[in-house]
């Protein structure tokens, strides 16, 4: 989601302390409870009994923020980990937005990086307060005070933080708290358990999906079988019919049924007859629309970057090759799909969701209820999975489920679920996109010219976002990272915005999910054509030393040119996004579908100070494990009217557990501040796997997904 970013180059840091608690939402009250004697600030409240409770402004869908944000305050307020809880932050824009972002909200993996000098001087004023809350319990000047662990001692004396809770509650935080200095940290850097591994284990952490209010009602929503359609006419007798059901009610995004239970609503929705009017609807196929933007690629569309004479140097070059790259839409396909809980009570709006924009989302709802913001609420929940899925630029998730509250008459809290089809088929996908290059080199085997130019939709076209996202006609997502990773003396970088009906939407990584492979796997043919080895002929190239040295590094761990068993070949890519550099090497066999078996990917990634090395290697790991199941199995195909083919995981392919290659980790140390981990992992993974696979078979893979048979 890095292309929410109003800066695509740099993230907003703040080293200022948001305090006191005067939060004007109505949910914002949870954060302020009166029975906690400490809350010296938006991000830390101490009870009696010893708990630190941090408020965690993000998400959380499995990618660590509660983790690593809890991590950063309990080393500068030095408390003990066993002592740390979390609590998400209420919709509070003043207290809890992104600084990167302006708002609340989570995406382009800067949930450390805009938190990371809020949160230790959140933490840094709180063990200060406490510092000197013992100091004049004991009538010692606060130099004598030491803080470790959770307890406050100086000489015999020693007080445990909730001792001292209600005198630290009577002082002023500092305006300017001391933060430790790197070589003081206890916890920062180290291998800490997940402050959420209990509950997620035991079942005890509550999803959305896990929500139950007094006479809830449950939904099941029919939508139109291609975007932009609409109900023209509903029979719905045969649903009514179905032991539970309540209702059928037709709203502009499709036809919804309401039960008793999530069964009676599905077997409702199954039994309703709709005749669907596709006059404005995208009825185009994918084959149609690869031709379409193929044929847009053609031509140097609107300039990213240019250097030198890339026309004379290609007519000049000893040798030249040239490709065209396909990449499907693909949908997000979380585990837990989209879902909120609304309630009505008493004037007030209460509603349970995982939100990764959250004031947006309570916003639209509020919107269209027609509820004052500040008598509403929302529950952050713990989200089964997002990928990018759970924001959008219109929030129409959020508009469906008030509007499918609304429909009922508000009378009965209503639980609107999407079922995996509905997930599926539901649009919101990675956009798909087409890529042309040429490249060429000299005599000596050098590249002396680099032509690429990408076509796609926006999704921040004909949005609120687009004003941000499209900047004298370029939306730098569809072209991120290619301009910045290697040096070629002559080179041009075009795209052309393309018109089209199917909803897309930031996928995990964002455009680095092409222009990644793309630039990879292009260059690692240029190089073997130019007789270059893969890994010095890149170093060679690349502009920025951090990305020299991750490649240097899992080029060392994998011991690059050195043996590999028969039947096997390595291939190497490198890639910066969201200010995080990542090299992967990955070793491949034919596999026994005619794809890529990936035994194992060596990686080596720079993400700055490293917060938890635990959650840098498991989202690495994840990253690896998305990127291949989707590189080597996963499309949405538009068919015959425009109607998507997939449905579920029967034939919306992800990889299983024991495709999973071996992934062997390696965090550079850095003294740099931290940035983004989520999705950095993704990108090098499928043109590592594609370098390899072309080593091994002499195939070229330049459509996507690798089992689609397409490739050369």
């Amino acid at each position: 989601m890095h292309a929410l970013l109003p800066s695509r180059r740099a993230f907003l840091q703040s080293s200022g302390l948001v305090l006191g608690l005067a939060l004007p939402m109505r949910g914002a009250a949870k954060a302020a409870a009166t029975a906690v004697p400490f809350a010296p600030n938006a991000f830390v409240r101490v009870s009696t009994d010893n708990l630190v409770t941090v408020i965690i402004k993000h998400i959380e869908m499995g990618q660590g923020p509660a983790t690593g944000l809890a991590t950063i305050l309990a080393d500068e307020m030095d408390a003990d980990w066993s002592q740390i809880r979390v609590e998400f932050a209420p919709a509070n824009d003043p207290l809890y937005k992104n600084l990167a972002f302006g708002t609340m909200g989570t995406g382009g993996s800067s949930a450390m990086s805009n938190s990371w000098m809020q949160m230790r001087n959140a933490g840094a004023s709180a063990r200060a307060m406490l510092a000197e809350a013992g100091a004049r319990r004991w009538g010692v000047p606060v130099s004598a005070v030491k803080v470790s662990k959770g307890v406050v001692s100086s000489g015999t004396h020693k007080a445990s933080f909730g001792e001292l809770a209600a005198d630290a509650a009577g002082l002023k935080p500092p305006e300017k708290p001391i933060l430790k200095t790197p070589d003081q940290w206890t916890l920062i850097g180290t291998d800490l358990t997940k402050v959420d591994s209990a509950t997620k284990t035991d079942g005890s952490a509550m999803f959305t999906m896990d929500i139950r209010r007094p006479g809830m009602v449950h939904t099941a929503i029919l939508h139109p079988p291609a975007f932009g359609g609409k109900a023209s006419k509903v029979v719905d007798a045969a649903a009514l019919a179905v032991p539970g059901v309540l209702a059928v009610k037709t709203l502009p995004q499709g036809v919804v049924v309401y039960a008793k239970d999530s069964y009676s609503a599905m077997k409702g929705r199954a039994a309703l007859d709709v005749t669907w009017d596709l006059s404005a609807a995208e009825t185009r196929t994918s084959e149609q629309l690869y031709n379409t933007f193929a044929e847009a690629a053609s031509q140097p569309g609107n300039k990213v970057e240019a250097s030198g004479d890339v026309a004379a140097a290609l007519k000049g070059a000893a040798k030249t090759i040239e490709a065209t790259y396909l990449f499907p839409y693909l949908a997000h396909a979380p585990m837990e799909p989209m879902d909120a809980v609304i309630e009505m009570k008493g004037g007030k709006l209460d509603v349970w969701m995982g939100s990764q924009f959250q004031v947006g989302e309570l916003g639209a709802i509020c919107a269209t209820l027609g509820v004052k913001p500040e008598d509403a609420a929302l529950h952050e929940q713990y989200a089964g999975g997002s990928f990018g899925r759970r924001v959008t630029p219109l929030m129409e998730f959020a508009v469906e489920a008030a509007s499918a509250f609304k429909a009922y008459g508000g009378a009965a809290p209503v639980k609107h679920v999407w079922m995996r089809e509905n997930d599926i088929r539901g649009g919101r996908y990675r956009p798909l996109t087409v890529h042309k290059v040429r490249g060429g080199i000299d005599a000596a085997g050098n590249v002396v010219g680099w032509e690429q130019v990408a076509a796609a939709q926006s999704f921040f076209k004909n949005t609120p976002m687009e004003a941000m996202g499209i900047q004298k006609g370029i939306d730098d997502s569809i072209t991120e990272g290619l301009a910045d990773a290697y040096h070629f003396p002559n080179s041009y970088i075009g795209q052309h915005i393309m018109e089209g009906g199917v909803p897309t939407l930031w996928w995990r990584s964002v455009g680095n999910t092409h222009t990644a492979y793309v630039m990879e796997t292009f260059l690692d043919e240029l190089l073997a054509l130019g007789g270059k080895d893969a890994v010095a002929g890149r170093r060679a190239l690349m502009k920025e030393a951090r990305l020299k040295a991750v490649l240097s590094k899992v080029a060392e761990i994998a011991d690059w040119g050195g043996k590999v068993a028969a039947g096997r070949a390595r291939g190497v890519a490198a890639w910066k996004s969201f200010g995080s550099y990542v090299a992967q090497i990955a070793e491949v066999s034919v596999g026994p579908e005619g794809v890529p078996k990936v035994h194992k990917v060596w990686c080596a990634v720079d993400c700055g100070i490293p917060i938890n090395p635990n959650v840098i290697r498991a989202q690495i790991e994840g990253g690896i494990g998305y990127g291949l199941g989707h590189a080597l199995y996963s499309e949405v195909v538009l068919g015959e009217g425009g109607v998507v083919q997939q449905g579920n995981f029967d034939s919306y392919r992800s990889l299983r557990i024991g495709e999973m290659p071996a992934v062997e980790v390696a965090i550079i140390k850095s003294t740099e501040s931290p940035t983004g981990i989520g999705e950095p992992g993704l990108p090098p993974a499928a043109p590592a796997v594609a370098n390899a696979w072309r080593k091994l078979t002499g195939k070229t893979v330049r459509r996507l997904p690798f089992i689609h048979g397409d490739n050369a």
